[in-house]
């Protein structure tokens, strides 16, 4: 028997309380994050949203979203960040699902995404262009930095703990990786 790939109708059905991804056809729902995960995500986008996006204290030139709908090909993926740098996309479309791949994106890993996000979604990141990624990991503390080269990521550094990092393409931050944790058990 051959199964239907999933689609937009089935992101739509899903609960309030779960996040839908359609990845190669399939439907992945994931509960909300918990609390390590949320605080990571949060204190990441307050530290590059000023400086970055607004331009305060930084260089500015970016759009940066928390938890952005991309709609990629046939694929609709939701990372916990994404940036587009202004000069590709001066004005975000008013739109749910953006069809613009971002120049950079992250990703904040938990053990029931581990494997989605690294094995599934990061080659899709790939086909589609996305020039650079970050993958957090709150439990373990640490920052990996990819950017792509070619078809494939290739791991720039492993940063964890209390680091003081300046990662592509936001080097002009120093970037306390204690500030993602500090908040968590």
């Amino acid at each position: 028997m051959t199964r239907k790939p999933a689609n937009y109708a089935d992101l739509e059905a899903l609960p309030p309380n779960k996040v839908g991804e359609l990845v190669n056809g399939e439907l992945y729902a994931s509960p909300r994050p918990a609390s390590p995960h949320a605080l990571a995500a949060t204190h990441l986008g307050g530290e590059l949203y000023g400086p970055f996006d607004r331009g305060r204290g930084g260089p500015g030139g970016w759009i940066i979203l928390s938890e952005p709908e991309l709609h990629l090909g046939k694929d609709v993926l939701v990372p916990d960040l994404a940036g587009w740098r202004r000069e590709r996309v001066p004005r975000m479309p008013n739109v749910v699902g953006i069809k613009t791949a971002p120049d950079w994106l992250c990703e904040v890993l938990s053990p029931s995404t581990f494997r989605l996000d690294r094995a599934r979604k990061l080659p899709i990141y790939a086909r589609e262009g996305v020039k650079h990624v970050w993958l957090v990991e709150p439990l373990q503390r640490t920052l990996e930095v990819f950017r792509l080269e070619g078809s494939h990521y290739m791991l720039l550094g492993t940063h964890q703990d209390a680091e003081i990092v300046h990662a592509e393409p936001f080097e002009a931050l120093s970037l306390e990786l204690r500030v993602l944790w500090e908040d968590v058990e």
